[in-house]
């Protein structure tokens, strides 16, 4: 136990050393300065693979659900990874890298902002993230039999950050959200499946590698635990670290519209707005949606009661909710569904942004 807590503790001080501020003319400082200008202005809207498909499409020129119904695309749109460390030519939910690609550097042309999840599969034995049935993190963390192959999966994800070029050949700021809701048992980077002191180390390297091995000035780090939290103690359990960490955010669901949500919800994103705050980093509510939207008022009634007070909507940078995947589910609205009507006077709400509105306040 106490060699284990003086590797770790060594390994936090070299990462420590090596992990250099955000350059000031960094693209990514630009998108960090944008958002925190934002705050008092309103919440930026996002969803999941918008560009990509919808409930009744697929790759189709222009589309999104979101302007769809709303008559404005999103002002962020999140995109995920998983597959791409494998050399896949399409992540596993089926969406071609080539595409989204094209579809983020299109995005960040018309003004819009692209964050990046990433439900990687295990180097070890070739699962995916949801299985647990084998320990991972402290075999491909430094020092660990599998961390040379980790590092090639890296390799994999630098080359499509450092694809993501404007015209100029500049490379556009996105916002990365790695081992995300680390504080729950149903990945393999999760809770029981690794040390809290293995996790952090890994959050650290992974950041490390792309910033400083890979050169990658363009990775706006976000930070995301589950709600399973209800104090700053708790949030902070796996935190790897102010100088690795750009976002405080936190993924929550409403699956089953259970009492006294809204006021969780609320009293859990005041604890990530305070540390937040605190530690001079953005705020935001990285994940969250009804699934298939049995409750077709969730919008106005629930998620907009939990994020409408003052002290929260004035703080949080964005809300992403998640995707429509036309064969297993959704989490906006689309046209005809019953909760249209409610989608559209949550997004009319004078500070929810979508793509237009940002283009109008960002600087």
């Amino acid at each position: 136990m106490i060699k284990k807590y003086v590797c770790f503790s060594f390994i936090s001080l070299m990462f420590a050393a090596c992990s250099a501020p955000v350059q000031e003319d960094a693209p990514s400082q630009k998108l960090i300065d944008q958002l925190n200008d934002l705050k008092g202005k309103g919440v930026l809207f996002g969803h999941q693979d918008d560009l990509a498909y919808g409930v009744d499409w697929w790759m189709r020129t222009d589309s999104s659900d979101v302007k769809a119904v709303a008559g404005d695309y999103p002002a962020l749109c999140g995109w995920e990874l998983g597959g791409i460390e494998r050399g896949e030519a399409r992540n596993l939910d089926s969406v071609s890298f080539d595409d989204m690609r094209m579809l983020s550097i299109k995005f960040h042309n018309m003004g819009g902002i692209n964050s990046y999840s990433w439900h990687s599969y295990s180097v070890i034995n070739n699962v995916n993230s949801w299985n647990t049935d084998t320990r991972v993190v402290e075999h491909i963390i430094p020092g660990g039999s599998h961390h040379e192959q980790f590092k090639a999966q890296l390799d994999k994800v630098a080359d499509f950050f450092g694809s993501l070029k404007d015209d100029s050949g500049k490379l556009i700021p996105v916002i990365f959200r790695p081992w995300h809701e680390m504080g729950g048992s149903w990945f393999w980077w999760g809770r029981n499946h690794c040390s809290t002191d293995d996790y952090k180390v890994l959050f650290r390297f992974t950041v490390d590698y792309l910033r400083q091995t890979k050169g990658l000035n363009n990775l706006v780090i976000h930070y995301s635990p589950d709600g399973g939290f209800t104090t700053a103690d708790e949030f902070l359990t796996f935190y790897p670290g102010d100088d690795v960490v750009d976002m405080l955010g936190m993924d929550e669901y409403d699956f089953n519209g259970a009492d006294g949500w809204v006021e969780s919800l609320s009293d859990k994103l005041r604890v990530v707005i305070k540390l937040a705050n605190e530690k001079k980093k953005i705020s935001a509510f990285a994940e969250t949606g009804n699934e298939n939207l049995k409750d077709t008022v969730w919008y106005t009634q629930r998620l907009m009661k939990a994020i409408e007070p003052e002290d929260i909507r004035s703080q949080i940078s964005h809300v992403l909710l998640w995707r429509n995947d036309p064969r297993v589910h959704f989490f906006f609205s689309y046209p005809g569904h019953a909760s249209e009507p409610d989608a559209q006077a949550f997004l009319a709400q004078p500070w929810m942004l979508l793509l237009n509105d940002w283009n109008m306040v960002k600087k």
